[in-house]
């Protein structure tokens, strides 16, 4: 990678696991409901973006369509599902179902369109998923079949909506016309789930740090990143956010930095620099063979 794709990456990462960290501060002591949590994250985010747009230099695309209603539904699906799933899983049972899934969508994914892995590649793979089962497994028992579900849910669906923005050219429109696209998802989520909703003012700040600044302006650098990433490399890559999210937790949520962490992330974040650099050795040797 490049060193712009390098630094979106890392960026985004660091977002993605925030959203892990806050969601958890704001659900797991029934600060706000999920239906709630989700439908001010989106609607922040769409907000966001409506004025972001007018502060970069990223023209308006012409000829093309501001985002889908198809990868807006996958957006939302992800969040909704995130949310919801939480409430009946713990943080490391959810993890592993989510990263899981997503590994299998982008992966099985790119494979299909021609991606072809290096040996070397499925080894920093299996090395992380390893650290990752590793990191989590205290937390590991038969999970709740409706919460594993809807968790297996949001992991497609994400993984979808990161495939759907590799060849986008214009992230901040783009991703503004997604995030507008879940307002009325969310409105009809919020009705439907009308009695049960339930808010408190942290439990809103909450959810407005998490849908306008780690996912509005955080997914618009993660459809940058994407352009410069393979559906196998951007799934892979991936595998670090819970280790992100684990230091997070350590930070934000006072809880205990053990060895049980410190092997996870070793093993997590060496498997996905294994698998990164035998990516880069083979862009190397092919650009090397035409010449």
């Amino acid at each position: 990678m490049n060193l712009r794709i390098t630094v979106l990456t890392g960026v985004t990462l660091v977002a993605f696991a925030a959203n892990s960290v806050l969601c958890r501060m704001a659900l797991a002591p029934h600060l706000i409901d999920p239906v709630a949590f989700t439908s001010i994250r989106l609607v922040s985010g769409a907000g966001a973006l409506l004025m972001l747009v007018g502060l970069v230099s990223e023209s308006r695309p012409k000829g093309e369509q501001l985002g889908s209603w198809w990868s807006a539904f996958a957006l939302f699906a992800y969040a909704l599902a995130f949310s919801l799933a939480y409430v009946t899983l713990d943080a490391g049972m959810g993890a592993l179902i989510l990263f899981g899934s997503v590994q299998a969508t982008m992966i099985g994914v790119g494979m299909k369109a021609g991606e072809r892995p290096h040996p070397i590649e499925w080894l920093g793979l299996l090395v992380a998923m390893a650290g990752l089962v590793y990191l989590v497994s205290p937390g590991l028992a038969a999970p709740n079949p409706v919460g594993a579900a809807l968790m297996c849910i949001s992991g497609i669906a994400w993984g979808v909506y990161s495939l759907r923005g590799r060849s986008n050219r214009t992230p901040t429109w783009t991703t503004r016309g997604n995030f507008l696209r879940t307002v009325p998802m969310t409105l009809v989520a919020a009705v439907l789930a009308l009695g049960r909703l339930h808010t408190t003012p942290r439990g809103v700040v909450l959810a407005l740090v998490s849908g306008i600044i780690t996912s509005g302006l955080g997914y618009v650098l993660w459809y940058a990143a994407l352009r410069g990433l393979t559906a196998t490399r951007a799934a892979i890559v991936q595998l670090a956010v819970p280790v992100i999210a684990a230091i997070g937790g350590v930070v934000f949520l006072s809880e205990e930095f053990t060895i049980r962490l410190w092997i996870g992330t070793v093993l997590i974040l060496g498997g996905v620099a294994t698998a990164i650099l035998a990516h880069a050795r083979q862009s190397i040797v092919r650009l090397d063979s035409r010449r």
